[in-house]
């Protein structure tokens, strides 16, 4: 959660990141003022406290009346100091319940904002003109009728098997996956990652302490039988990896790839691209997360975000790489950086990949520290998308040639066994069968 001494010390700098975001600024207030109290209630409880311990030397060398008079006094004094301790307790618990409702704070020169307010930083390839490729007449098919006619996609069984948005990758849509995913953990190895397959389970103090149960909690699965909850992203059991955990980072940062299933409600997105895989329930994705030193948390970033470049020049995809808006960024994030690709279907782009850097948000609420000459001190997270289920959409889309065919990336062939071209199937590809 927020850092409470930057709170006290310096409350501008949180009330103008809560403005920024589109925040309350006086829940900074609000903040101040519990943690106010909490402070006072502890010092005359400690106050209180020594003069208990005093009386009791007192109590045991008086007699008689005195004596009597004496215990009276210590009773009351110890039903004051439980008091007291009771309200200090209720305003630590208050503090830290509003504190939790506070964004990290956003680095500066983050546009302020909401979703639409991002910066573009830069444009990546160039786009194709498939029109003058193919002639005028030429018709731009989506990643979903080209992924059908490939035998690779399978909308309507996994509809079938478990509802809207889901599916089944199939043949060369299951094999593309591992492809991607394997390049993207290959990547993550060369540049000394540890791989990582994590839970897909956790418990509701991990996915509280990663930020995710506050303004979009409603999008995450939750199973109340067990009390467990569903991750979206390998990020959350990654985070918890070290809860409660003093690291040595004395050799640099810790960085993890974890390979997962990951699961999203997609709450509040109704008829947002529900044709096809764009925004599904279910998805694969390999994720770097990374823990360091709060100074070197912004270098770490950027290296991150040159690492998901990589990934994408290896998968030949036009980009842009967008800052995102304060008032967009999830609540552990000081700041985003996204990678959107380009849609030909669409004509928009799409995103593709983001990089977060959460700085120490996630580390105190996850009880992560770094022993220094100066004491211990909480370190930073930073966390970043090096491929997902997702880029199939873009890769089918923008290698795709007049016959139905799609060019395969060069980066992804040695992964496809050499496969230079992706053919149509015939009706039922891999998936024989009718329906009734």
């Amino acid at each position: 959660m927020i850092d409470l001494r930057l709170l006290r010390e310096d409350p501008d700098v949180v009330r103008a990141s809560q403005v920024a975001r589109g925040e309350d600024p006086h829940l900074v207030d609000e903040v101040l003022d519990a943690d106010a109290r909490r402070r006072s209630a502890l010092t005359e409880f400690e106050t209180l406290r020594a003069e208990q311990k005093s009386q009791g030397k007192k109590v045991a060398q008086a007699s008689g009346d005195e004596k009597q008079a004496l215990l009276a006094h210590t009773k009351q004094l110890a039903e004051r100091v439980k008091a007291l301790q009771a309200d200090a307790a209720a305003a630590e618990e208050r503090a830290t319940e509003l504190a939790r409702r506070i964004g990290n704070v956003v680095e500066e020169g983050v546009p302020a904002g909401g979703e639409d307010d991002y910066v573009v930083l830069e444009h990546v390839g160039t786009q194709r003109d498939l029109a003058a490729e193919y002639g005028p007449d030429f018709v731009v098919r989506d990643h979903l009728d080209l992924g059908e006619a490939l035998g690779a996609i399978d909308t309507e069984r996994g509809a079938k098997v478990s509802g809207a948005r889901f599916y089944f990758l199939t043949g060369i849509g299951a094999r593309l996956e591992l492809a991607l995913l394997s390049a993207a953990t290959d990547l993550a190895l060369r540049n000394g990652f540890t791989p990582m397959i994590t839970p897909t389970l956790v418990k509701p103090e991990i996915m509280a302490g990663t930020g995710f149960l506050g303004a979009h909690a409603d999008e995450i699965y939750h199973l109340p039988a067990d009390d467990l909850y569903l991750v979206g992203t390998s990020e959350v059991a990654l985070a918890g990896y070290h809860k409660d955990e003093i690291l040595d980072l004395s050799a640099g940062p810790l960085r993890y790839a974890g390979w997962s299933a990951c699961y999203r409600r997609e709450a509040g997105s109704y008829g947002k691209d529900t044709r096809g895989i764009i925004r599904v329930h279910q998805f694969h994705k390999v994720e770097a997360f990374v823990w360091t030193r709060p100074e070197d948390a912004a270098a770490e970033h950027r290296r991150i975000l040159a690492w998901e470049k990589e990934m994408l020049a290896l998968a030949e995809l036009p980009y842009r790489v967008i800052d995102t808006a304060a008032g967009d960024l999830g609540s552990s994030a000081a700041r985003k950086f996204d990678c959107e690709a380009w849609l030909p279907s669409q004509q928009r782009y799409m995103e593709v990949t983001s990089t977060s850097n959460c700085t120490t948000y996630q580390a105190r609420r996850l009880g992560v520290r770094e022993r220094t000459e100066d004491g211990m001190r909480t370190v930073a997270t930073l966390n970043g998308t090096l491929a997902t289920t997702r880029w199939i959409v873009a890769i089918l889309e923008n290698h795709q040639q007049a016959d139905g065919s799609v060019r395969v990336p060069e980066g992804l062939r040695p992964y496809l066994g050499g496969l230079e071209v992706l053919e149509p199937v015939a009706a039922q590809g891999t998936a024989r069968g009718t329906a009734r």
